[in-house]
């Protein structure tokens, strides 16, 4: 077999990835990701694994392979990386974002971010480490999902649902959002790893009332009753819950910025970290945010009903907290059922897993401090620890200062620096050795 450098692989496997459409408007609708799941299965084939490709529907395909460790009777670790991409206006972009293009140092394309580079640095690590004849202490699983972008139904919740004993021994997991860099100065890097995320409750609310003539009096409109709860929902001023990962994210971020943090102020502390407030603000508190509006077919009639969905999004904890606030705020006249609800996960940031993460971000970077943060939104990590799996989002990136990296989650002009995903490769690397 030819020996494999992984560095020199994944930007050519992060482009191919990109290249393959597998854009999931969460309707079932679109390409799928079979063409998507062939193809890892095949760069995985050409390194002596035996990688099986399990569709939940027609082209909604998953990838599931495992390599056998030094010693099997240790907990298995699972790596995770989903296959599907949310849709995109090409129009909007500067370089399409299908054609995986190199320019100014980085990978364009939608996925980029969200996640074919970590599809392709898991790729590229486990090609390099194969050919070179280099097994994992302890049995490692590879899981490429469908359908992460919808919520997981024709992929990671399906595989745990019917094909769990394909995740047999596994204790321990990482996946997508966690492992990237923020710069504190030119020799100091916060290094964000995901040990929360939120639960999810997306929400159909419906108002019933009269029908009538637009004309007439009534008092029992239900477009007016719906708009008022919608208001009512999207001005609320949650409360802020300092989970035990926010605490920790925030007094660590405190001291690497050298400035005082006041658990009565919190927000002052997220307001000095530019861009990626909008992500660590959210996780501050739960958050409810009206969404669509829809009632009605013509302007002169007063319609029976009304519909409004709502983004929901609750803290570890806090989850009966959340929806006795929702259902106070809907009144009487209002009722709420689920489009898709989630759970809120959690977990400590200590172990043997955590050192290996710290230890090889460490040894690729001598200024990284590696913190535990909170996800606004939500992985597969939610479905597979149904199993069992404790998990963590770490996919490695050593990013520019001026990159606006999480705000090219599911936005415009998507890309990840070339420098970026071959750091990543050393770091997963070195972090296999060492779990």
């Amino acid at each position: 077999m030819t020996v494999l450098n992984g560095e020199d692989e994944v930007v050519g496997l992060c482009r191919d990835l990109i290249r393959i459409d597998s854009t999931n408007a969460g309707d079932n609708s679109g390409p799928g990701e079979r063409a998507a799941a062939e193809y890892v299965a095949g760069k995985l084939a050409e390194v002596g694994l035996e990688p099986k490709i399990l569709e939940s529907d027609s082209r909604r395909a998953n990838v599931i392979a495992r390599i056998e460790g030094e010693d099997p009777s240790r907990g298995a670790l699972l790596l995770h990386g989903h296959l599907d991409v949310v849709p995109f206006d090409a129009g909007d972009w500067t370089r399409h974002p299908l054609s995986g293009e190199v320019a100014d140092g980085c990978v364009w394309g939608r996925g980029a971010v969200d996640m074919k580079d970590m599809d392709a640095m898991i790729l590229a690590v486990v090609r390099q480490r194969l050919s070179q004849g280099r097994r994992p202490p302890r049995d490692v699983v590879l899981a490429f999902t469908a359908d992460e972008e919808a919520g997981g139904e024709y992929g990671a919740q399906w595989l745990a649902d019917k094909h769990g004993d394909l995740f047999e021994g596994c204790t321990e997991a990482i996946g997508e959002v966690g492992g990237f860099s923020v710069s504190v100065d030119e020799a100091r890097r916060l290094y964000l790893i995901e040990a929360a995320e939120k639960g999810i409750a997306w929400m159909r609310l419906t108002a019933t009332g009269r029908a009538g003539h637009g004309s007439m009096l009534n008092s029992e409109n239900a477009v007016t009753e719906l708009a008022e709860a919608v208001g009512r929902i999207g001005r609320h001023e949650w409360p802020v819950r300092l989970t035990r990962t926010v605490r920790t994210f925030l007094e660590e971020t405190s001291r690497a910025l050298e400035i005082e943090f006041d658990p009565e102020d919190a927000e002052k502390t997220v307001a000095k970290l530019g861009p990626l407030a909008r992500m660590i603000g959210a996780t501050l508190r739960n958050t409810a945010n009206p969404t669509m509006l829809q009632s009605g077919y013509k302007a002169n009639v007063i319609p029976q009903t009304a519909t409004a969905h709502v983004d929901g999004r609750f803290l570890p904890g806090y989850e009966e907290e959340f929806f006795a606030t929702i259902d106070e705020l809907l009144g009487p006249n209002v009722t709420r059922e689920f489009v898709y609800h989630d759970i809120a996960v959690e977990t400590g940031f200590e172990g043997s897993l955590v050192r290996a993460m710290t230890d090889s971000l460490l040894a690729e970077d001598p200024g990284a401090l590696a913190v535990p943060y909170t996800l606004s939104g939500g992985t597969d990590l939610k479905a597979f620890s149904r199993l069992g799996i404790r998990g963590f989002g770490f996919a490695p990136l050593k990013l520019p200062a001026d990159l606006d990296f999480s705000g090219m989650f599911h936005g415009i002009d998507e890309r990840v620096p070339v420098d970026s995903l071959r750091f990543g490769v050393r770091v997963l690397d070195r972090f296999l050795d060492a779990c």
